[in-house]
């Protein structure tokens, strides 16, 4: 006897629909599961097998068939033991299948209870396009399953529990939409930093516009700090950001059931021994996202920015401009999407100390080798370079309020709504993102304004991605002031933020 089950699986950070076609026919006994599985879904034969004797059901005595649809798609991880054991029970007509469309995901253990699985969000959403009414999952993955609107999501937490339900014994009550608690985890304030005020400064202007930020100075300046406290000054996420966010968050596992969606945006800071796979994703045989696009919608701060690998920095020049990255490989290739903000720290040479008094010992080829990973097309797609000077003790020992980082996200939230107002629900996000159109329209500059980027262009060797990048700055600073129209005094700000003098070599 033959019964299709529907299921789903995941592509990258999408889901699709996948069906196990379960067939009991005459024969020797045996168990196959064909439909390009790997390791981890062939090893359902086994777990299905014991949590359908261990829940006290016949295990069928004959020959099992079980197709995964479509057949030329590799399939992995646990999410099919579910699909596979509904299949097997229903085509020994143990059970019958809702009349409704429906779908059934999840692990099982030995003894028939269900493990939650990744990637639950990004496999409900396929589930609602492909007019699936009814989503059976493990009670663990439930709450994120409920995200997806629009489709009725039963927490499973075991087979016999499900077989119940089926067969009309104990019905299972559906699970209600995950909403998120009133409190949100604190994020360190910009109130514990004790001076500094132009790295404040740039750093406020690089939330105001999500633009990215290199921050050069010497050890224990407060370069690390600073940026741990650019999440409480960024803008609170849509829904859209934050739906997107969490599916590549879920499909690494990193999502649970008290937090089944992220609310904060993400903040990734990856050592600098990290490989440019672990960076930009891949993997063997299914590619797998990396730390950008973790980032994604968020911050991703390198820390110690020349301690990384060359090529490591060179897989971030694509995706820093294109706001995705595409993994390409002998099976396939997959796209994931990683539009986020760079954060940089760095010291100007090894030891750190190069420009400031006498303590630096490093010569100057070993300057220009330690700068010499930072290749020129990286260092063009920073938007913003700040210095971050040595404190004095005065400084240190003086205990004024600094400005707290609710009033700073004021300013933020504000230059960011008139982002939002003046580009429209279809249009870019903030300034960063626009393209030709919007700086034509938005950044036009007065006579004054022409001759000043002028002969910064000239002076200071600028491309046409770095005049591009100084029209961004400066709208977000007029944007901060709450200009229509970007003024001198925004485009002059911008330029000293466009080069570092430490970077000179």
């Amino acid at each position: 006897m033959l019964c299709q089950v529907r299921s789903l699986g995941l592509a990258g950070v999408s889901g699709y629909e996948v069906r196990a076609e379960c067939d009991l026919s005459g024969g020797l006994p045996a168990f196959d599961i064909v439909g390009l599985p790997d390791a981890a879904v062939k090893e359902a034969r086994d777990r299905v097998r014991a949590a359908v004797k261990n829940c006290g059901f016949t295990f069928p005595v004959s020959r099992i068939t079980v197709n995964l649809a479509p057949a030329d798609r590799k399939k992995g991880g646990t999410v099919y033991d579910l699909p596979i054991l509904v299949g097997i029970l229903a085509a020994g007509e143990q059970l019958r299948l809702p009349a409704s469309p429906c779908a059934f995901v999840g692990e099982l253990s030995l003894s028939g209870q269900l493990r939650p699985v990744p990637g639950m969000l990004p496999m409900a959403l396929a589930a609602r396009a492909a007019g699936i009414q009814e989503l059976y999952v493990p009670a663990p993955s439930a709450a994120e399953a409920t995200l997806a609107g629009e489709i009725k999501v039963y927490p499973v937490e075991s087979v016999s529990q499900l077989v119940a339900h089926l067969r009309g014994e104990t019905p299972i009550c559906p699970a209600e939409a995950w909403v998120p608690g009133p409190g949100t985890e604190p994020c360190p304030d910009f109130a514990d930093v004790k001076g500094q005020e132009n790295v404040k400064r740039a750093l406020e202007i690089a939330a105001a516009g999500g633009h990215n930020i290199a921050m050069v100075g010497p050890p224990g300046s407060g370069k690390s700090m600073l940026a741990r406290r650019l999440p409480s000054i960024l803008p609170d996420m849509t829904r859209r950001e934050a739906m997107e966010a969490t599916a590549v968050h879920s499909v690494l596992g990193l999502t649970d059931a008290q937090h089944p969606l992220l609310t904060q945006r993400p903040f990734r800071s990856p050592h600098h021994s990290i490989s440019a796979t672990g960076m930009a994703g891949g993997g063997s045989p299914i590619p797998r996202p990396g730390e950008i696009s973790l980032a994604h919608n968020g911050v991703l701060f390198l820390d110690e920015l020349p301690e990384f690998h060359k090529d490591v920095l060179e897989t971030l020049r694509q995706p820093l401009e294109e706001g995705q990255v595409v993994i390409s490989r002998a099976g396939g290739s997959e796209k994931f999407p990683a539009r986020f903000m760079l954060v940089c720290a760095m010291n100007p040479c090894k030891c750190g100390w190069y420009g400031y008094g006498s303590r630096c010992r490093c010569t100057h080829q070993a300057v220009e080798k330690y700068l010499g990973k930072l290749s020129g097309p990286l260092l063009d797609r920073i938007d913003l370079y700040v210095e971050v000077p040595p404190l004095e003790f005065e400084e240190l020992s003086r205990r004024p309020q600094a400005e707290p980082s609710s009033v700073i996200k004021a300013r933020v939230d504000g230059a960011r709504a008139a982002q939002t107002a003046r580009f429209g629900p279809e249009g870019p996000e903030c300034n960063a993102h626009m393209g030709p159109r919007e700086l034509a329209e938005f950044c036009a500059l007065d006579g004054a304004g022409t001759a000043l980027i002028k002969g910064a262009f000239e002076r200071m060797g600028l491309t046409a991605r770095s005049y591009d990048r100084i029209l961004r700055v400066a709208r977000t600073i007029a944007d901060l002031d709450g200009a229509a129209s970007i003024a001198v005094e925004h485009l002059a700000e911008a330029i000293q933020y466009r080069e570092s003098a430490r970077l000179r070599r």
